[in-house]
């Protein structure tokens, strides 16, 4: 293993010696830089890092990720400390989708039951019935009466996934994630040419197509499942480039190859070690939310806990 940048080991021993000052855990997600993810006490998806901010103890959370997932630690935390490397960490798939949007699918289909994608902002959610994530968006629709009408929102790919998993017709919205929209499924049967023992996993954001020709189509932490039982040696990944961070560090004797090595979310690559210890030296950017939103959006939240 190569030696440690300097810089970058005076800058990880900074953040530890801090992070037991201000009592904080640091959680990041799975498409993190490296970097971050070398230094947090927790790497997973929206569902792993959901329960671990729903049972921890530490009065601080330092939250990189972006900011939705903030806000879900926030909302299931209330008196806990929420603090974020850079609040400009959007997510385009979560600003497609609004309060009125909501308002507007539950008038054109009233008795429906809305089921939010966690990716959508806390004022999405506290209009919401009940949240899922991509580990669990099955689970959570399969535990509604199929006689009751389901509202899917905002991802429709992930959506459509869904359907096809349930049997089940859902009300689908139009959002997607621009990052999982840009792999194609050309580029995944190119990649299997050239590796005809490769193992595929795809993200259910895939658009369908992509979905349809891959050997496993699940959650990020799903995948690290998939990739430690799997007895070969090359996998094709076919999701967020920071995914294959974790995978490797996991798996060293394995290959990885990129299903579409553009596919990095620039919001997700905002977050940097620095940030990381301007928000423990200065405890801020902190996520406040109004307890108006924070109460119905936990109520959502925690539905979906309690079932998955």
């Amino acid at each position: 293993m190569p030696a440690q940048d300097p810089a970058i080991a005076d800058l990880v021993a900074r953040i530890q010696k801090l992070k037991q000052e201000r009592g904080a855990v640091i959680l990041a997600h799975n498409y993190q830089v490296g970097d971050v993810q070398d230094v947090a006490d927790l790497v997973g998806d929206s569902l792993e890092l959901a329960r671990w901010a729903a049972t921890g103890s530490a009065p601080v959370i330092l939250f990189c990720g972006v900011h939705f997932m903030a806000e879900t630690a926030k909302i299931l935390n209330p008196s806990r400390r929420v603090i974020v490397p850079d609040l400009d960490a959007g997510c385009p798939m979560a600003d497609m989708i609004t309060p009125e949007e909501v308002d507007r699918l539950r008038a054109e289909h009233p008795g429906a039951v809305v089921v939010t994608y966690v990716n959508s902002p806390a004022a999405v959610k506290a209009k919401s019935d009940i949240c899922c994530t991509s580990a669990n968006a099955v689970k959570i629709v399969n535990s509604i009466p199929e006689s009751v009408p389901v509202i899917f929102i905002p991802d429709q790919f992930l959506g459509d996934f869904v359907q096809r998993q349930t049997g089940r017709n859902l009300i689908l919205f139009r959002g997607f994630c621009p990052t999982h929209m840009r792999i194609m499924a050309k580029d995944i049967h190119q990649a299997k040419e050239e590796h005809p023992d490769a193992l595929v996993l795809a993200h259910p954001e895939c658009q369908p197509d992509v979905a349809m020709i891959a050997d496993v189509v699940t959650s990020t932490s799903k995948m690290a499942t998939e990739v430690r039982n799997f007895s070969g040696q090359t996998v094709i990944v076919g999701t967020e480039t920071g995914m294959i961070h974790r995978l490797q560090k996991e798996n060293p004797g394995k290959s990885f190859v990129a299903a579409c090595t553009t596919c990095d979310c620039a919001n997700m690559k905002v977050n940097s070690l620095e940030k990381i210890l301007w928000a423990l030296e200065d405890m801020a950017p902190e996520i406040e939310i109004p307890e108006e939103i924070r109460l119905p959006a936990s109520q959502a939240l925690q539905r979906m806990l309690d079932i998955a």
